[in-house]
């Protein structure tokens, strides 16, 4: 039995079709891969992650971009809607139409069951190759829980992880200090199973 070869697109069909299109799809080596919707805890943590950055940037030269921002990973080739993209100094974009940013330094990723392999390691892969990205900052869904890398001097790449309501991490590449107090206000978390 004969399988259908697959119709690969270019990046300059991609955005044609995703710049008129009703559903946001990410791009990598000719294909197009439609995004779901995600639950309450994913949206509330962007959103009170938004609320934070706002709040702090607001005197800075900073601007923070929440998931409707698309991204290019020039060095990959891939297009990307990340949680948060973040960046300080004068943006740079594709084009005029101002949709898709070349030069975040932060980027975040709230992580939920069906994204959380990818976004650790495959995302994070592409995300590393971006010269302007000096951290890359993960924050669970179901439990509290952030995990912060930075880019380094000599170019590895620091983990700072936290994991109590009472820590917080700074944002060396915005200036930003975050309470996960604040990132989890209101998130209804699954309660820890009960010690046997």
């Amino acid at each position: 039995m004969a399988t259908q070869p697959k119709t690969y697109i270019t990046p300059e069909q991609y955005l044609e079709i995703e710049r008129k299109a009703e559903f946001k799809s990410e791009y990598y080596q000719g294909e197009m891969f439609l995004m779901s919707g995600a639950r309450e805890p994913h949206n509330l943590i962007v959103w009170n992650l938004a609320a934070e950055l706002h709040r702090q940037l607001r005197a800075k030269p900073c601007r923070a971009y929440m998931n409707d921002m698309r991204v290019r990973v020039s060095a990959t080739g891939l297009y990307t809607y990340p949680d948060v993209a973040a960046v300080c100094g004068e943006p740079q974009f594709l084009d005029e139409t101002r949709d898709t940013l070349l030069n975040p330094s932060l980027i975040v990723e709230v992580l939920s069951p069906s994204t959380e392999i990818y976004n650790r390691i495959r995302k994070f892969e592409h995300y590393r190759s971006v010269e302007s990205v000096n951290e890359y900052l993960m924050l669970a869904s179901e439990r509290v829980s952030a995990e912060l890398y930075t880019r380094q001097p000599d170019g590895r790449w620091l983990l700072t992880a936290v994991n109590r309501l009472e820590d917080s991490l700074d944002l060396q590449s915005v200036g930003v200090r975050l309470a996960l107090a604040d990132l989890y206000e209101k998130v209804d978390l699954p309660a820890p199973p009960a010690a046997t």
